[in-house]
């Protein structure tokens, strides 16, 4: 936290126990409390009610979960293993090779900015009322799922304009104080951000059984986009426009999929396939497709 030590052993103790991090011992001395132990640990599996809490990350052979090539369970508390697990996570991602000044250059598949989001994500809005589970990251060829156990308070369409609830406010506040996540409200504006930086598909947020999952693709040219790709990503523009006190127009949603200004036809299409699935509307009273704009669904009511 980029704050001097306090003078002392016992200021320090004092310290982590005003921190929720120790508690006083009826016994005498402290106890390491849940927390604590979640976030420091060297070893998470030494605490047995925490065991199953650890991060799991599995790399797959292709794009199914038939063949594993490598299974790593995490060993420290998340604060203190954090670092060491995006490192870990980035160096199991395949990688794309670009060509920059006649020069070639290798970029991991995904933003790191994003990964480290969604990752941090998954920690602190997991249940940790469901035992024998806790957060997952599976590596594909084609796609990253992140998931955690426990379903999200708020409706997964509305994660990129809802302010974050979660179920552990103490965790969250002291992740968000160690720099691990973002502050409030930023996080999936930055992955949505990343992606359309990065040309990818829009990321999809899912609830299966329970859990929450959070899937990044990797790139496909347009044409490979399925429609509820475009849609998806169509809808996710708006709400990073709106949010960022703009709207979404053709222009706006063509240079995000990166396409020629001879696609206008194209985008028009993909936009009207999103206002025909209720997740965008009609924000201008212009009668030029170029010029009209779009926003999501919810904001409606903003402008009214």
């Amino acid at each position: 936290m980029e704050q001097p030590v306090p003078d002392g052993n016992q200021a320090i103790l004092e310290y982590l126990a005003s921190e929720n991090l120790i508690a006083l011992s009826e016994a005498g001395g402290f106890s390491i409390t849940n927390l604590g132990a979640i976030l420091f640990a060297k070893k998470i599996a030494d605490f047995s009610k925490l065991e199953r809490k650890t991060m799991r990350v599995i790399r797959y052979k292709g794009n199914s979960r038939i063949e594993t090539i490598k299974e790593q369970p995490g060993g420290k508390g998340y604060a203190s293993g954090f670092e060491g697990l995006i490192a870990y996570i980035m160096g199991q991602l395949p990688s794309n090779e670009i060509i920059e000044k006649a020069l070639r250059k290798t970029v991991p598949m995904y933003p790191e900015l994003a990964v480290r989001e969604l990752v941090a994500n998954a920690i602190i809005h997991q249940d940790f009322f469901e035992s024998g589970t806790g957060p997952m990251i599976e590596i594909f060829d084609d796609r990253l799922e992140i998931t955690n156990p426990g379903l999200p308070l708020i409706d997964t369409q509305r994660f990129l304009d809802s302010p974050p609830k979660s179920r552990n406010e103490k965790l969250a506040s002291l992740m968000r104080r160690f720099g691990i996540c973002e502050e409030r409200g930023s996080g999936i504006d930055k992955v949505v951000f990343q992606t359309e930086a990065y040309q990818l598909p829009a990321p999809l947020f899912e609830t299966p059984n329970g859990f929450t999952k959070a899937i990044l693709f990797a790139h496909k040219e347009f044409d490979e986009m399925s429609k509820d790709d475009r849609i998806r990503a169509c809808y996710l523009h708006a709400c990073l426009q709106f949010v960022n006190r703009k709207k979404m127009t053709n222009k706006s949603l063509r240079v995000r999929f990166g396409l020629e200004e001879e696609k206008v036809s194209v985008v028009t299409r993909v936009i009207n396939a999103t206002v025909e699935a209720g997740l965008v509307t009609n924000s201008s009273s212009s009668e030029s497709r170029r010029d009209t704009s779009y926003v999501p669904y919810w904001s409606v009511s903003h402008d009214e």
